[in-house]
């Protein structure tokens, strides 16, 4: 396979295809590290607060966190999609290309929330009583979903212009969106959940308040950082262009990558149909250790974001040394990273509970789950950050395969087997499985995909 041929080039615009790779993997992820944690901690601040209207209150919001992040998944592989064709074609030296596809993609991924939002909205009650959430719990759930559906469109603007920045390599510019709209949240929880300065709050309406007002203030960030890049909003240019193009290529790498990204909070949603069942304790234990999950894997999650336009620009330009390379220190990463943090979680698992809660039997439900899920931590990584290589070299199918398998053939059988026997440490045990046989596929998946793209290169041989 060779590098295909530059058309309307602009060679400045493709800037991760020469260089070092540890480099480019430092100076992307790091700042993809610290927007990631700054959306995470919108969990971890979510919880605390939310804590502290009651146990009710906490295990409505473990039933609308998977809801959330599954809404949320579907985004990102619309985002993901945009990534792909756009750090591709940039590779490719097609600067026109990428202009195109990159001003569609930020429309399309309006389109999208839209959509996604309306469908959110009108089925609230479905989602959640399939979920076995006890009638009790539904009025703050609804509390919640009315206005996080309404505002849902602003999430996918978001993910729309950050697919466009990380097509191009804006790494720190992503990151700022995602600070300003953490940061927003972090002001406004406090203030909107449980009141301050005399204002009684909304209670559990106020997190989603919050997150929607954050969205707008993302968006607001976002227009004003793609100004300054090679690829601003110029929706002019479609106005003539053929649209058929530009569509079938985020959709094709977009809606695997959607649906891969949504089947793995979908199996969480699961497991917490199955963990109610043991429980309002196991589900509010279950959920807050889940939040502080969410927070220490953050790393990994940066890593997988930051591949694609790495990964992506060098197979698109044909340096298929230089990608295999950032896929090596990638997952070493990965594995390093999962086994401390596992360690450490462990080591203090109560200690961490009780930020959240006072409840003994929720601290030892947090603990039980901390025990057993955090060992596959590394396993985690690396399935997220091989889905993330897989998206950009236009193997969507490949992850959508995978998180299918991981899903429906290891994680919920292990889970409906064990249960009966084991309660809810059988759930906790099933996640573990699935991120094992989750980082086994990812690997064997990513050493096919290059093995068949170009020949390894020869032992000594120097990179070009």
């Amino acid at each position: 396979m060779t590098a295909p041929k530059p058309s309307s080039a602009r060679p400045s615009s493709a800037k991760l295809v020469s260089g070092s790779i540890p480099g480019h993997l430092v100076s992307q992820t790091t700042p993809a590290v610290i927007g990631v944690a700054a959306i995470m901690s919108i969990g971890i601040v979510d919880a605390y607060f939310i804590g502290q209207l009651g146990r009710d209150a906490l295990a409505a919001i473990s039933f609308i966190f998977p809801v959330a992040v599954a809404s949320t998944s579907l985004g990102v592989g619309v985002m993901v999609g945009i990534n792909s064709v756009v750090a591709r074609a940039l590779g490719e030296g097609d600067f026109a290309k990428a202009a195109q596809r990159a001003n569609f993609g930020i429309l399309f991924a309006v389109g999208c929330g839209l959509v996604m939002g309306l469908a959110l909205w009108a089925l609230i009650d479905p989602i959640f009583a399939a979920m076995n959430a006890p009638p009790a719990l539904m009025p703050l759930i609804r509390a919640y979903m009315t206005p996080y559906a309404c505002g849902f469109p602003l999430s996918l603007a978001i993910m729309g212009f950050n697919g466009v920045l990380r097509g191009q390599g804006e790494a720190k510019r992503t990151s700022t969106v995602s600070i300003t709209y953490a940061a927003a949240n972090w002001v406004l929880n406090p203030i909107l959940i449980t009141g301050a300065f005399g204002f009684a709050g909304f209670g559990i309406a106020g997190a989603a308040y919050a997150t929607t007002i954050g969205w707008a203030m993302g968006v607001a960030m976002a227009l004003w950082l793609l100004r300054g890049t090679p690829l601003p909003l110029n929706l002019g240019m479609l106005r003539d262009a053929n649209l058929l193009d530009p569509a079938k290529a985020i959709i094709r790498v977009g809606l695997p990558a959607a649906f891969s990204n949504a089947i793995n909070p979908l199996g969480l949603a699961v497991l917490t149909a199955l963990v109610a069942l043991e429980g309002e304790a196991a589900v509010a234990g279950f959920g807050a250790a889940g939040r502080l999950q969410s927070f220490v894997i953050v790393p990994l999650l940066g890593l997988s974001g930051a591949i694609g336009a790495i990964v992506g620009q060098n197979w698109g330009a044909g340096r298929f040394d230089r990608a295999r390379e950032a896929v090596l220190y990638a997952g070493g990463f990965c594995i390093v990273w999962g086994l401390i943090v596992a360690i450490g979680v462990m080591a203090a698992g109560q200690d961490f509970a009780r930020v959240f809660t006072s409840d003994p039997m929720v601290i030892a439900e947090f603990d039980l789950y901390l025990r057993i899920a955090a060992w596959g931590y590394a396993g985690f990584g690396l399935l997220i950050v091989g889905n993330g290589i897989m998206n950009a070299v236009d193997r969507a199918g490949y992850a959508l395969t995978q998180s299918v398998a991981r899903v429906f053939l290891v994680m919920l059988p292990v889970a409906l087997v064990l249960r009966p026997a084991m309660g809810s440490s059988a759930i906790y045990t099933a996640e573990l499985a699935a991120n094992l046989f989750g980082a086994l596929s990812a690997v064997l998946l990513v050493r096919y995909i290059f093995a068949q793209a170009a020949p390894a290169p020869a032992a000594g041989a120097t990179a070009r």
